[in-house]
């Protein structure tokens, strides 16, 4: 009892409730009853529903006849800290506002929920007794994700079907024979096509790769700024690209870097973001960071290449540009989701709204480019831990790298469960990720100097 907050231990004892307390997993997260704090005018209402199920916006309405959404995660957090709590225990009372039960809840057995802190979980052996209490009504708003729909079936050659598919049904466009026409991105920049063109040069070397950033002057600017920063802590002051290249970063990475950059750059930032997301550059330099230094837990023998696996991690966010370029009314419409079930993988939220996913229509993207194979594949299934395809592990790296840093709430998402055969499957050992964290948490402020340098235009 005396792990749990006072708040919880004083519940619990004052309703007589048998219950086991157990650490957080690791890497095997169960089903857990998740808590979410809705209001409108009328005031606010706590859900409990199940952590594998969807809460739909126009069925919300529908029901109850209310226009609800999300406490915002400011007046949230002030309510945790005033309860003394990390995150609120799908407990009847506890909170003082009307409580409705999904009847999703009623389909798991056993039932976990948060303890109000992030280390613990309570399994509660009468919670149902209590749930079908008078004081909490039951509703149906929830839908239940289906195994067959988390598992991706398609490959990135038979993903712009999907795509187009989902382009016919939310859109009037007509349906044109490329995809970067179809979702009216705009055309590469010259930079980005140089560097495209530089990786299959046999003549490529040092002098061409510095040649072609140093036409763009704010790239160039962002390259030497990266190699000057902290982070890398180079010796002495970086006056141009071609110190960049040799004296920290090297030919592969700064090609990566680069290339990673001008094509990050092509779209706008969203204007319209879940409340609490990581902006885009955060992200993908968080990834790209953590993605390098897990890839050193592999045997020597066994590691992908170092300059490709840099560039999945960075553009590994690339389809939720295009998402928000592409699809705006739709968009929205993920946002809203988004904030509805921060406890869901947003590819789940983007299938059922959209019918594709950022990663499907990013990993397409970027092939139509002639991008390589090892990129769009680690980022066509960074979702699917069982995918054994060949680059199997660059999208092995970047599902773990992205589940770590939302574990060690480096990145906004949420907290799921990480399939402990990925070490299996990359030959790692799973002993060393501690310190690979710790080094990413020590870092936190050069990263994130670094991720605010981009937000600007290149």
């Amino acid at each position: 009892m005396s792990d749990l907050p006072i708040l919880v231990q004083q519940y619990l004892s004052n309703h007589h409730l048998s219950h086991h307390v157990l650490s957080t997993p690791t890497f095997e997260l169960p089903v857990t009853v998740e808590v979410t704090l809705l209001e409108d005018e009328s005031g606010r209402v706590q859900l409990f529903s199940s952590s594998n199920c969807l809460l739909e916006k126009s069925r919300l309405k529908a029901v109850t006849g209310r226009d609800l959404k999300a406490v915002s995660l400011v007046e949230q957090q002030k309510l945790k800290h005033k309860l003394g709590l990390s995150n609120f225990p799908a407990l009847d009372g506890l909170l003082p506002y009307e409580t409705w039960i999904d009847k999703s809840v009623f389909l798991s057995d056993p039932i976990y929920i948060r303890a109000g802190n992030e280390e613990k979980l309570i399994s509660l052996e009468d919670v149902k007794k209590l749930y079908l209490s008078e004081r909490v009504k039951e509703v149906d708003l929830c839908r239940r994700i289906p195994v067959t729909e988390i598992e991706y079936h398609l490959g990135v050659e038979q993903d712009q079907n999907e795509i187009h598919s989902a382009i016919r049904n939310l859109t009037s466009l007509r349906i044109k024979k490329r995809i970067e026409e179809t979702l009216d991105i705009p055309p590469l920049s010259e930079t980005a096509e140089a560097i495209i063109r530089l990786r299959v040069d046999p003549d490529a070397d040092v002098n061409k790769l510095a040649g072609i950033v140093e036409r763009d002057p704010p790239l160039a600017a962002q390259v030497v700024s990266w190699a000057s920063s902290s982070y890398y802590a180079a010796p002495g002051s970086i006056r141009s690209v071609q110190d960049a290249i040799i004296r920290v970063l090297g030919y592969d990475l700064v090609m990566n870097l680069a290339l990673g950059l001008s094509l990050g750059k092509i779209l706008n930032l969203p204007k319209n973001e879940a409340e609490g997301c990581s902006p885009y550059w955060k992200q993908a330099v968080y990834m790209a960071a953590t993605v390098i230094k897990l890839k050193d837990l592999i045997p020597p023998a066994l590691r992908p290449g170092f300059g490709l696996i840099y560039l999945s991690g960075l553009l590994h966010n690339f389809g939720y540009l295009v998402l928000a370029h592409s699809f705006p009314p739709h968009f929205d419409q993920v946002i809203q989701h988004m904030e509805l079930n921060p406890h869901l993988n947003p590819m789940h939220i983007e299938r059922y709204i959209l019918g594709i996913s950022r990663e499907q229509i990013a990993a397409t993207l970027l092939k139509s480019w002639n991008l390589p194979e090892e990129v769009c594949v680690g980022i066509r299934y960074l979702q699917e831990p069982d995918y054994s395809g060949v680059y199997s592990d660059y999208a092995h790296l970047n599902y773990l790298a992205l589940r770590l840093l939302r574990k060690y709430r480096l990145l906004s998402g949420p907290d799921e469960q990480i399939d402990t055969s990925i070490f299996k499957n990359l030959y790692m050992d799973a002993e060393g990720i501690p310190a690979v964290m710790e080094a990413i948490v020590a870092s936190q402020a050069d990263l994130d100097a670094i991720s605010q340098s981009l937000s600007g235009p290149v």
